[in-house]
């Protein structure tokens, strides 16, 4: 019996965006496919929500016009939603640092001067231990996709959900790996297990779950490959946006440059992760494959194509550009894939659907 999966390893909002593009571009290209129709969904960071929204139902056609349109309020996600400072670390943070800085200023008025500067280098522990555990907070998101959710008809417990989702996210105090929805973790509102898997340090605060914080490790993180396949899926359809930038200039706040450093610290991160989860996905690939009892249809941009993903995804004519290439290029590879009888398609059940059924228009 054929089950089959559909894995979105995260990539944050601007990965969404192209997961969006790609899985309309599969559906207007594929006879039958429907990205409503798999057996499991699979998420994880960005791709948390949108397995959540697909996983209940919410057309994939629908998001993608959405977000084509500047006017369109079916996703009417804003900055504010995602970067809201978390007030209550940076507190934690002024009061632990003052309390550090006193002691150590204490401690070097009652020592000889001689040994003052020892004494003040041992209290950098202090301070250092004083850092909040994130820059921005979840909650704000968290609200917006329970309201979302509501307007839509999204539930916003896994087990209403009309198929099985699932959202990796990995335990803050153990390192242990999670999957929000599967047995002991389905009773978290789907909600607040999408900000989990979202929580990358050190730009999101860890969420607190009952007792347990969780934590996005990024390229540490469980394979999403892995937990399709432990859910019993032998047909894997992988969309993957984090795949190594690699372009000659770089556009930042101070014009073009040519090198990821230019970008600042945030990017040289972002590429870092990206070069981990690359790894973490092509073993997962290679592993998958090796079995030769599951198909594997993967579906991810060209290193060339990630300039497309530094543009501020506030800004609407990134957004269109990102989707419209998602789109063209992954009807691109599609068409390539068929004409080469690509056997993973096969063994997925996927035929080429006819052009004068496509549903939706190539965008310009």
């Amino acid at each position: 019996m054929t089950r089959i999966a559909l894995c979105l390893p995260g990539g944050g909002a601007m990965g969404a965006l192209y997961q969006i593009g790609a899985l309309a571009a599969i559906e207007d290209a594929v006879e039958g496919f429907d990205a409503n129709s798999f057996d499991v969904y699979v998420g994880g960071s960005g791709g948390a929500s949108l397995a959540a929204a697909l996983a209940a139902g919410l057309p994939v056609q629908r998001l993608y016009r959405a977000f084509l349109d500047p006017a369109d309020p079916y996703f009417g996600l804003e900055r504010k939603h995602l970067l809201r400072i978390d007030l209550g670390e940076w507190r934690r943070t002024l009061l632990s640092a003052l309390s550090a800085i006193g002691l150590a200023a204490g401690n070097a008025l009652a020592r000889e001067p001689r040994a003052i500067p020892s004494a003040l280098f041992q209290q950098l522990d202090g301070l250092y231990d004083s850092l909040p555990a994130g820059l921005f907070t979840l909650e704000g998101y968290e609200r917006f996709l329970e309201e979302f959710f509501v307007r839509r008809g999204v539930p916003n417990v896994f087990s209403a959900m009309p198929r099985a989702l699932r959202v990796v996210a990995h335990d803050l105090d153990s390192g242990v790996p999670v999957c929000f929805g599967g047995a002991g973790f389905d009773t978290v509102p789907v909600a607040r297990a999408c900000i989990a898997s979202m929580a990358v340090p050190p730009f999101f605060s860890p969420v607190r779950i009952g007792d347990r914080h969780y934590i996005n490790p990024g390229a540490g993180q469980l394979s999403h490959l892995d937990v399709a396949v432990e859910e019993g899926a032998n047909v894997l359809v992988v969309v993957h946006s984090m795949v190594p930038v690699s372009v000659e200039t770089v556009p930042t706040g101070h014009g073009h440059r040519g090198s990821l450093r230019d970008k600042g610290m945030m990017w040289v991160l972002n590429q870092a992760i990206r070069i981990g989860m690359q790894r973490l996905i092509d073993e997962a690939s290679r592993r998958i494959a090796a079995r030769g009892d599951i198909a594997l249809l993967r579906i991810e941009p060209r290193p060339e194509d990630g300039i497309l993903f530094m543009y501020n995804p506030a800004s609407f004519e990134a957004r269109r550009r990102l989707l419209e290439h998602a789109y063209t290029s992954t009807r691109l590879e599609l068409g390539r894939r068929f004409a080469e009888s690509d056997p993973a398609l096969g063994r997925a059940g996927f035929r080429p659907k006819q052009p004068s059924s496509r549903s939706v228009p190539p965008p310009p």
